[in-house]
């Protein structure tokens, strides 16, 4: 599954193509891959053909292209100047967005064809690829923010966000994501500190390999009690998992998927070196620098595994597991 750093490089490279191109026809190779559209291919591309695209916006690894000029679902209002709709992207476990011009063959896994108002020196087509057919495409509604604030990271910012992703928190690379909120409810979940990171309604985007590198890097076990933990200490993992994501993002991204690739259709798939996950039996680099001999632990974690060094990570008194 892309984490988030992955999805930020497609939206990043996404706007750069679509912003203020006109959809002016769409294909549907497989309607497996807009099964969350309930009403089917042709209401599907009805409703796309024509519309513009204002921006390209993510909250947590939720994508959107937010739409102009183009009646709401089941109301048939005029479009106007402010998004009601967007063509919300779910990348799935080997989901694509690629950029193509239209003598570039298709892709095996080809699922869906946008046709794009011609633009000087950019690509005619947005296509979805994706071989697992766990991702798709869809229309949803917007809805302004409960905070009042951007619905997440765009070049132009509104106070709206995807019916579908109203339900998960900003996320630590967001401008507008609140400490003060996040340690008050933090303190409030009574539960071990990973699972809490893991919770997309306390704070979104933060997967598996990044709570690990976070934790680590923060010096922090993952069951420790999150009703225990100082401010100091929650600003300190939420500083890291800002850090490592940053890290990644520069890089492009962490994942182990050689499914993943950005919007030019590059690999995203590289060795990069994780300080905790994936490292079970290897010497922990920081002990290591100290002169300190311990090897990362694997341990099962809500059905996947967790990473530790068991020295600078010490397990916690009435850790909650």
């Amino acid at each position: 599954m892309p984490e988030l750093p992955e999805v930020e490089v497609v939206r990043r490279g996404l706007v750069n193509w679509v912003r203020g191109r006109t959809i002016t026809a769409v294909e549907v190779l497989d309607p497996r891959s807009i099964r969350r559209h309930a009403l089917g291919a042709e209401d599907f591309a009805g409703n796309l053909e024509g519309a513009r695209v204002l921006d390209v916006v993510r909250r947590g690894k939720f994508l959107w292209l937010p739409l102009t000029d183009h009646p709401a679902p089941d109301r048939g209002d005029a479009g106007s100047g402010t998004p009601a709709v967007a063509l919300m992207a779910h990348l799935g476990m080997s989901g694509q967005l690629l950029m193509q011009d239209a003598d570039v063959p298709d892709e095996k896994h080809l699922k869906i064809r946008l046709r794009l108002s011609p633009a000087s020196g950019m690509p005619e087509q947005l296509r979805f690829v994706d071989q697992r057919i766990f991702g798709g495409l869809f229309l949803t509604s917007l809805i302004p923010t409960d905070d009042g604030g951007p619905g997440g990271l765009a070049e132009t910012p509104l106070p709206l966000i995807a019916e579908e992703a109203s339900h998960i928190a900003r996320d630590p690379l967001d401008p507008c994501f609140s400490f003060d909120t996040f340690y008050r409810r933090l303190r409030a979940r009574k539960t071990g500190l990973k699972r809490a990171l893991l919770d997309q309604g306390l704070v979104s985007g933060i997967g598996n390999i990044y709570a690990d590198e976070a934790l680590w890097l923060a010096k922090l076990h993952y069951a420790r009690p999150t009703d225990t933990l100082r401010r100091s200490e929650a600003l300190r993992v939420l500083d890291a998992a800002r850090e490592v994501m940053a890290d990644a993002l520069a890089a492009g991204g962490t994942s182990f998927d050689s499914l993943y690739v950005n919007v030019n259709g590059a690999s995203g798939y590289f060795e990069r070196s994780l300080n905790a996950y994936g490292r079970v039996g290897q010497e922990c680099r920081r002990c290591g620098a100290a002169g300190i001999v311990s090897l990362v632990k694997r341990e099962q974690f809500m059905n996947r595994s967790s990473y530790t060094c068991p020295v600078c990570q010490p397990r916690p008194r009435n850790g909650r597991w």
